[in-house]
């Protein structure tokens, strides 16, 4: 029996719901992937663990765990285990019509190395990797889409054209927020309210906010259920108050921004035991 056929049974491929604008998956593979194909989408893959080995325009590439693999629309390219141990990635398929409406005409961004470590870009797919067993929250993957959509064309000697800031626009959509931290947002909400369209909304609010605006609605939803918490709610009435889908959500989103958990930030004396 020969690696690929004893690899074969352990292999899986898990999907993640399907309800975002972008094909999302997570995958392992003992031996043999894929055979060479071709997708009409950017291919993006961040190695979990083992050695991800493949074809990409004429050369053998390896993509180690950390590491983030860019498979450009229409380029042709297989998958392998680069070790006995195998291979496990994630992945997610980023169509070009939707790099288009942030590159507004410009040619798509074209990393032809296949491979990067660079941490910005890393940051950027697993923004859009790291919740596969939930649907993406509609701002989270604009905000996603175009941090990664601008990295890649700054990877790729690409920088997109600066364009004209609008100081109102930003501060429309950042009011908006403000009033509405208890209901879904999205960033189609933000461009009507603010009249601007919604990838050049997105580079004012980082330009004149410094944040975007998921990671900027997500902070002022904190600062609610730190002033709930404070005023004597339980952390589970103060998550929903605040907007969040429940605690767990929030509790996710309070231990990234914050360091610690909030049931450690509510109880100082516990926390400094740590």
């Amino acid at each position: 029996m020969n690696r690929q056929d004893r690899h074969s049974e352990r292999d899986w491929v898990k999907h993640a719901p399907q309800a975002s604008k972008v094909e999302r998956f997570e995958a392992f593979f003992g031996g043999h992937a894929f055979d060479p194909h071709r997708h009409d989408t950017y291919a993006i893959g961040r190695t979990v663990s083992g050695v991800h080995r493949f074809h990409y325009r004429g050369e053998a590439k390896l993509c180690l765990p950390g590491e983030t693999m860019i498979v450009h629309p229409d380029e042709q390219h297989d998958g392998c285990a680069g070790s006995e141990s195998g291979f496990r990635y994630r992945g997610v398929y980023v169509p070009p019509s939707l790099v288009q409406q942030i590159v507004k005409g410009k040619p798509l961004p074209f990393f032809k190395a296949g491979v990067t470590q660079d941490t910005r870009l890393a940051a950027a797919a697993d923004a859009l990797l790291n919740t596969l067993d939930a649907e993406l929250d509609p701002l989270a993957e604009d905000d996603a889409l175009y941090t990664f959509v601008i990295t890649l064309a700054e990877l790729a000697d690409q920088p997109l054209a600066r364009t004209t800031q609008s100081f109102a626009a930003a501060a429309r959509a950042r009011e908006y927020i403000e009033d509405n931290l208890d209901r879904a947002i999205t960033l189609d909400d933000l461009a009507d309210c603010a009249g601007r369209d919604r990838w050049s909304l997105s580079n004012d609010f980082r330009l004149f906010f410094g944040t975007s605006p998921h990671r900027y609605l997500t902070l002022r939803r904190l600062d609610r259920v730190k002033t709930l918490t404070h005023a004597g709610k339980a952390l589970s009435d103060a998550a929903i108050e605040a907007g969040f889908f429940d605690q767990s959500h929030m509790s996710r989103h309070f231990k990234k921004t914050f360091g610690l958990s909030p049931s450690r930030w509510c109880n100082p004396s516990k926390a400094l035991d740590h």
